[in-house]
């Protein structure tokens, strides 16, 4: 069978994923049968207002990733389609607004985060929730630092976890490691993440695929997803 040409072939050297793959790494875990969707931070300060150029995107939101996020912007939609199809819950961990009380490590190493205006906290309209879905404002990196996401994810039944948004190196991966901690399968769709540094993406997809989740296509997800039993109609359900 011919190899899957990978996002981080060309960036990390093949004989370091050699060995990778001799001590073990990398395995697959697969899917489990109430996966969730978590949009991360796909708002307008991470793409821009409109597809541009990283280095003209910024000018408008200095932690836009420019071109690289609106190229994600279909593969993320089409997730959130088949997540509400198959009635599984989508959840959208966001950026919250910063404050004087915000100013603490993480704005010390990211200063510009301090000052987007707040048509930047909006979420990108192709991918926005529904007025029913959860909303989660963080104020960390993880999705889970200092939210009640567990609690949610753990009253759902969930047992897997489709990560899309950004950044890869950034609040995607954190979300992953946080994740996996907890014991849940985690999925990265590879084209359904982005950052403002394609090597930055590469070499945390192939990180993030080696010790904490599984990393594909969004085709070949929406493949296995689909295969997937619907989420059963529960008492107290609408409709």
């Amino acid at each position: 069978m011919t190899r899957r040409r990978q996002p981080w072939d060309g960036i990390i050297p093949a004989e370091e994923q050699e060995l990778y793959r001799i001590a073990g790494l990398g395995g697959r875990s697969g899917l489990g049968q109430r996966p969730a969707l978590l949009v991360i931070d796909v708002q307008y300060r991470s793409v821009g207002d409109a597809p541009l150029p990283i280095r003209e995107a910024i000018r408008q939101y200095p932690t836009s990733c420019g071109e690289a996020g609106w190229r994600a912007i279909p593969h993320i939609a089409a997730l959130v389609a088949l997540h509400r199809a198959k009635g599984w819950p989508v959840i959208f961990p966001h950026v919250a607004p910063k404050s004087a009380h915000d100013q603490g490590a993480f704005a010390e190493k990211m200063p510009a985060i301090m000052g987007i205006p707040p048509a930047g906290y909006d979420f990108v309209a192709e991918v926005a929730p529904l007025p029913q879905e959860m909303r989660l404002p963080k104020t960390q990196a993880s999705a889970f630092h200092g939210t009640p996401l567990a609690g949610y994810l753990v009253g759902l039944g969930v047992d897997t976890l489709v990560l899309a948004g950004t950044t890869t190196s950034g609040c995607v991966r954190a979300t992953a490691v946080d994740g996996c901690s907890l014991n849940f399968k985690c999925v990265v769709p590879e084209d359904a993440v982005f950052d403002r540094s394609a090597t930055s993406h590469a070499v945390n997809l192939f990180d993030i695929a080696h010790k904490y989740a599984d990393v594909l296509p969004t085709e070949e997800l929406l493949g296995r997803l689909a295969a997937l039993p619907p989420r059963a109609r529960e008492n107290g359900d609408a409709g």
